[in-house]
C-alpha cells in the first residue's frame, strides 16, 4: 500500500508535470515560421509595398478590398493588379508572368504573410472600421521592399491591444460606445475566450 501512496503523493503529479511540460515544450518549437516575428517568405515575383503603397501612395485598402468588407483583407487576385498594370508597366517580365496567369485563369501563387492558427477567429471589420491603422498590426508596409512580419502572431500580442496596454505608433482611434477607455487613452477590445476563440 504504501509504494501505492507514494506514486500518488510523488509519481503521479512529477508524471504529470513532466508530460504537460513536454507538451508545451513541443508544441512552442514545432510551431510554423510563419507565425514568428521577421516571417518574410520568398514570393513568385518580387513585389514592392514601397513602391506602390509609399512611393505611389496607393492606399492598402485598394488592392486589400477585403479588410473593410470581410473577415479577411486577402491576398489581392490577379485582377487587382490589372486596375494599373494594363497600362503601365506592360513590359515588364512580371506583369508579363501575372498577365499570362490572368489569360489562363489561373491564380497567382502568392504566400501569405500574416496568418493565424486555425482555432483562431479574426475579423478584419471591426478593427478597419474602428480606424485602426494597418500599420498596426502589419508594420510600415509602405517602406518595405519585401513585406515581413513585424508583430508576433501569438495571442499575448491580440490581448495587450485589447487590454489597452499597446503603445500605438499611430494615432489612437477613439472608442466606440462599446469600447471602454482606460488610463492609458487607448480603447479596449473583448477579452473573453470566445470572442477570438470560435
Amino acid at each position: 500500500m504504501q509504494a501505492v501512496d507514494r506514486f500518488l503523493r510523488v509519481g503521479l503529479p512529477l508524471t504529470v508535470v513532466s508530460v504537460l511540460i513536454t507538451v508545451i515544450l513541443v508544441g512552442w518549437n514545432t510551431q510554423p515560421d510563419r507565425y514568428h516575428i521577421g516571417y518574410a517568405p520568398e514570393q513568385p515575383i518580387p513585389y514592392s509595398h514601397k513602391v506602390h503603397a509609399g512611393d505611389n501612395h496607393i492606399p492598402c485598402e485598394y488592392c486589400h478590398t477585403g479588410a473593410r468588407q470581410g473577415r479577411h483583407a486577402m491576398v489581392p487576385a490577379v485582377e487587382a493588379c490589372f486596375k494599373c498594370h494594363n497600362l503601365t508597366r506592360t513590359d515588364s517580365p512580371h506583369i508579363q508572368r501575372l498577365k499570362a496567369a490572368l489569360d489562363a485563369g489561373q491564380a497567382f501563387p502568392w504566400k501569405r504573410i500574416h496568418d493565424l492558427p486555425d482555432h483562431v477567429y479574426f475579423d478584419h471589420r471591426p478593427h478597419v472600421g474602428l480606424g485602426i491603422a494597418c500599420q498596426e498590426c502589419h508594420g510600415p508596409v509602405e517602406t518595405m521592399e519585401v513585406v515581413e512580419q513585424v508583430l508576433n502572431m501569438r495571442m499575448g500580442a491580440c490581448l495587450e491591444c485589447h487590454r489597452g496596454q499597446r503603445q500605438w505608433s499611430t494615432p489612437v482611434p477613439a472608442p466606440r460606445a462599446d469600447m471602454v477607455q482606460v488610463a492609458s487613452g487607448h480603447p479596449t477590445g473583448p477579452t473573453s475566450c470566445n470572442a477570438c476563440h470560435r
